[in-house]
């Protein structure tokens, strides 16, 4: 189950092999600063993803005060209209009203569903599926699969909360912004240090962001989750960006395959995590589900430790599909063979590529400077006016 903030991330997650997506209406949500989508537009959403064979599932999962539960409702009807598959849920007056207009729902994390008899409650309010608090370890979750017949959802790549199941208020003490609205704006993230008044001096807190967690990543253990008997594996990043989608669910996904075939191997699995370190990370962890986190587990920098970034080089002025060539105008910077680009658009969604030949004025050259317009082979579909990047890897002490 891939993230979705927005068309081009949806159309990243669907090309790179998701089973379904979740994402929230402009309401209600719990990424209420995420671009998210609209009531109006859930049909469309809708539409696309029963025409790539890929479940949906909008997020109404923030808490919900009485003078919101007529929105809610308008939310509920709109998404039974248009035909969404499934509602995330929290707060239990949704889960009456998706009874209420007979769409299934799901109980989110936020419910801190650690046990059996906790699922077996929500499965006789009327709920499909539990997503499982994060803190569950493997051994915990194996128990809790024997002892209902509920569908079970877990998280297994991306962003971790202090907080336990990312229940906070400290974003809403020091702004005015509550996490459980979907407002967060990740204090916790920062550096802090201890100040000692009597004698006006002050002490970074250690070197490493003691609120701020790396992110989850399980790809070197998925088989282990496979077995478990997990149904659903969701990938966290609704705020994160189109690549970061687009090679998080490629991963996953050809690892699940892989191992249904046999031929998931360990040499495989350090590769994919590899690629994994290209895009968004805060470093990884392996979070709940062999031990309690200890004190290395947290971020060691604000930001990301991705070891590649993109950088903004022109545009598409047109792709013909037959021959599958893009015509590509050069804005600012410039590309050459070998180098890897990244072709990101609404519909498009990403489409990576590794340059070989370029042609200019039907010419082969090895580089493109701004103000080129050169043609170049495109395996992907791509459209016009879909924005072009190259894609640079970061040296770090790592690859030294």
């Amino acid at each position: 189950m891939a993230p979705a903030g927005d068309m081009t991330m949806l159309n990243a997650a669907i090309n790179a092999g998701a089973d379904a997506v979740y994402f929230g209406a402009d309401k209600l949500n719990m990424r209420a600063t995420a671009k998210n989508f609209t009531i109006e537009n859930l049909a469309v959403v809708a539409a696309l993803c029963k025409e790539s064979g890929v479940k949906t599932y909008l997020t109404l999962n923030t808490i919900v005060f009485e003078d919101e539960i007529a929105e809610a409702e308008e939310v509920v009807a709109a998404a039974k209209k248009a035909g969404i598959d499934r509602i995330i849920c929290w707060d239990l007056a949704v889960a009456e009203l998706c009874n209420k207009y007979e769409i299934p729902f799901c109980i989110s994390t936020q419910s801190s569903i650690s046990n059996s008899l906790s699922a077996s409650i929500y499965k006789k309010l009327g709920a499909v599926r539990v997503v499982l608090a994060r803190e569950c370890s493997l051994e915990e979750i194996k128990k809790i699969r024997a002892n209902t017949d509920l569908e079970i959802e877990a998280f297994v790549h991306g962003a971790m909360c202090i907080a336990v199941s990312g229940r906070c208020f400290m974003s809403h003490h020091l702004f005015g912004k509550s996490a459980n609205r979907g407002e967060c704006v990740q204090p916790c993230r920062r550096e802090y240090e201890i100040y000692d008044e009597s004698i006006d001096k002050s002490l970074l807190m250690g070197d490493e962001y003691i609120l701020s967690p790396k992110d989850l990543c399980t790809i070197e253990f998925i088989d282990k989750l496979i077995e478990s008997g997990i149904d659903s594996f969701k990938i966290e990043g609704r705020k994160r960006s189109p690549e970061y989608v687009a090679k998080v669910v490629s991963v996953y996904r050809r690892a699940i395959d892989l191992y249904f075939e046999g031929k998931l191997t360990t040499e495989i699995k350090k590769q994919f995590l590899t690629e994994l370190e290209e895009v968004y990370n805060r470093g990884f962890s392996s979070g709940f589900y062999f031990d309690t986190p200890s004190a290395n587990e947290y971020a060691e920098i604000y930001g990301s430790k991705a070891t590649t970034r993109k950088e903004y080089v022109g545009k598409v002025i047109n792709y013909f599909k037959k021959p599958k060539v893009a015509h590509i105008l050069l804005e600012t910077g410039k590309f050459k063979r070998g180098d890897e680009l990244l072709i990101i658009g609404d519909s498009t969604g990403v489409v990576e590529l590794k340059v070989e030949d370029i042609l200019k004025d039907e010419v082969k050259i090895e580089e493109a400077v701004k103000g080129d317009e050169v043609t170049m082979l495109c395996e992907g579909l791509i459209r016009p006016k879909d924005s072009v990047y190259i894609k640079k890897h970061i040296v770090t002490d790592k690859t030294l």
